[in-house]
């Protein structure tokens, strides 16, 4: 069986990663795979085409900031992606993300329906079923239901447009280029999201639930796992020291909750310090200028094993997030042995038991503080259960659900 993956990036960033080790399970199962893809380079070992080029991105871009059409430039790209498609004739195609200035969705559809291939799609946020935004949580906005119009976020909201407003023309030329198609299944990490596109022009189609996987050999605790599970209630690192308050990002935004850890290092005490990494160097100056003995503020480590240091080391990851789908860094947080407190919003909640971490109200300040303080008065809490719920997203589980989604 050939597969193809389309997706913005290969190997990078966590939709990267997702559809490098897909590759890779793939190959390994037997069948033909091939990542395409639109940005930055692919390792030697894949198989890969690039669909886009720096000239085409900065034209796409340009495309999106004065007439607010994300998705429906790079025409040529696109064509002399379908001629390789001819090519390579797919028994599968796998998209991710179509978003990030790459290809002409159109375009790509059209094929589709032609050539009558069989399509999985992996939606990793809302981009598929709307006019123009990927994320609408924050916003409050509920027009992809219907049709969108009149963007409140089009300026503010990836994909950005700077200067016009054509979430209407998009949401209709979308509507039209992604209903239609013969066999194709949707999968979501979470059930959130499973859940809107059953509400979206999307639920003609079957929608499977696949959480994200993780890497259990390179996220993994400090303490060994052959000790009893009377050593690993290990919440209560050394009390002389302050407990770490871990937030991790990609990018710092204030949807991604990076204001209620500037709060929440007003309200804890010296007992607690918090450790914030993926901060720009514009965001760590500024912190450390005015918090910097209260917060450590990082930028972002290409570092895997900087990163497990740090979720080992913390007291509690907090993830004060205030839209998302499935964040992966809960999951990472887990397999290290670290409980995780998250706002109940989008799939952030469905990685987390009573055993392993506290969901609290969506932006409520006040209860965040309250977790963080009766965390070690939880007893049921221990890093044995972290890491026993983070085997359950074995990425090598999870994705060999994808094979047999394949095979039917």
């Amino acid at each position: 069986m050939k597969i193809v993956q389309i997706n913005t990036v290969c190997n990078t960033g966590s939709t990267g990663k997702i559809a490098a080790d897909l590759y890779h399970i793939a190959e390994k199962a037997g069948d033909t795979s091939f990542i395409a893809y639109g940005r930055g380079t692919a390792p030697d070992e894949i198989k890969s085409f690039k669909i886009g080029n720096s000239i085409d991105f900065v034209h796409h871009v340009l495309i999106n900031f004065f007439l607010g059409k994300s998705g429906f430039g790079s025409k040529s790209v696109t064509r002399r992606f379908l001629k390789w498609l001819d090519e390579v004739k797919p028994d599968i195609l796998h998209l991710h993300n179509l978003h990030g200035f790459y290809i002409h969705v159109e375009m790509l559809f059209a094929y589709i329906k032609a050539h009558n291939i069989p399509v999985v799609w992996t939606l990793h946020d809302c981009w598929p079923l709307t006019g123009q935004c990927a994320h609408f949580d924050y916003a409050g906005c509920a027009k992809w239901q219907t049709a969108c119009q009149k963007c409140p976020i089009y300026r503010s909201n990836y994909p950005y447009s700077l200067f016009r407003d054509n979430s209407r023309q998009n949401y209709q030329l979308k509507k039209a280029a992604f209903t239609g198609v013969k066999s194709m299944t949707i999968v979501t990490p979470s059930n959130w999201l499973a859940d809107i596109v059953s509400k979206s022009y999307l639920k003609e189609y079957p929608v499977t639930v696949i959480p994200n996987g993780i890497n259990l050999n390179v996220f993994k605790p400090a303490f060994d796992e052959a000790h009893s599970s009377t050593d690993k209630n290990l919440l209560m690192t050394n009390a002389s020291s302050p407990q770490i308050v871990l937030g991790v990002a990609n990018v710092w935004t204030k949807q991604k909750g990076l204001d209620f850890f500037l709060r929440l290092s007003d309200l804890l005490d010296d007992c607690y310090h918090i450790v914030l990494v993926g901060l720009s160097k514009k965001q760590q100056s500024k912190i450390k200028s005015k918090y910097g003995r209260r917060i450590t503020a990082l930028t972002k480590t290409s570092s895997q094993e900087e990163l497990v240091s740090w979720y080992q080391k913390a007291y509690v990851y907090v993830n004060p997030t205030l839209e998302d789908n499935f964040p992966t860094t809960n999951l990472e947080a887990l397999a290290c042995g670290t409980p995780v407190i998250t706002f109940n919003t989008g799939g952030s909640p469905e990685s987390i038991t009573e055993k392993c971490g506290i969901v609290v109200e969506k932006g409520n300040m006040g209860q965040l503080k309250e977790a963080i303080l009766s965390l070690d008065k939880k007893t049921e809490i221990t890093s044995l259960a972290c890491r026993e719920r983070a085997m359950e997203f074995d990425r090598s589980l999870r994705f060999k659900e994808y094979l047999k989604l394949y095979k039917q």
